[in-house]
């Protein structure tokens, strides 16, 4: 497992109803991240993404 921290940027996976798109954490827990998407269609928009979903850091 990563070791992901409040305010890291990371990118999700697209899936059938959402495209690829970065994500800021608030939160991390075992199994999930919570925070806000940055980009796309779901800009703003709060989530809580399983950790399989996250395809890495966001390099800026």
């Amino acid at each position: 497992m990563d070791d992901y921290q409040e305010g890291d940027i990371v990118v999700i996976k697209a899936g059938e109803d959402w495209p690829q798109h970065l994500f800021q954490i608030h939160e991390v827990f075992e199994d999930c991240v919570t925070g806000y998407s940055l980009d796309g269609p779901l800009e703003d928009c709060y989530g809580e993404p399983p950790l399989d979903l996250i395809l890495g850091l966001h390099k800026a």
